[in-house]
């Protein structure tokens, strides 16, 4: 997974503690993907992708922070989020990545759904230690 010294100066990053906190990201993606042109269903796509990862750390982690950017990732431009805690970690990636797995009180959709909502998603996580999940959405070629 690419580090944070990957990503371009444009970004932005938000402290995720509550609900307050992933609207706010919710927002900050939002308007990024708007600025690049992307279409209004993609940008919803985008920003809803973004509240499943941000209530995600406000749920397992507590506290985190959600960094929205434009990055080079696999030789394309893409809009990419990066959501990262230093929580309890994710035992079984595989399994979180199902739909209706929960280890907490939710439906089991966060992860599955983010996933299906952008062009890809990647978690890298050590139980104990936290998370990182990184997702992108393909910057439209008319952008």
């Amino acid at each position: 997974m690419p580090t944070d010294a990957e990503m371009t100066p444009r970004d932005e990053v938000i402290d995720v503690k509550n609900s307050d906190d992933i609207v706010a990201a919710r927002q900050a993606g939002h308007q990024l993907a708007r600025d690049l042109g992307f279409s209004l269903t993609d940008v919803t796509m985008i920003a809803t992708a973004i509240s499943e990862v941000a209530r995600n750390i406000t749920s397992y982690a507590g506290s985190g922070a959600i960094r929205v950017a434009v990055a080079e990732r696999d030789g394309r431009t893409a809009l990419v989020v990066r959501a990262e805690d230093e929580g309890p970690g994710i035992a079984d990636i595989e399994r979180a990545l199902e739909d209706g797995y929960s280890t907490g009180r939710g439906l089991g959709l966060g992860l599955p759904g983010a996933r299906r909502l952008m062009d890809r998603l990647v978690i890298e996580s050590t139980p104990g230690q936290g998370t990182v999940v990184e997702m992108w959405k393909w910057i439209p070629a008319n952008a």
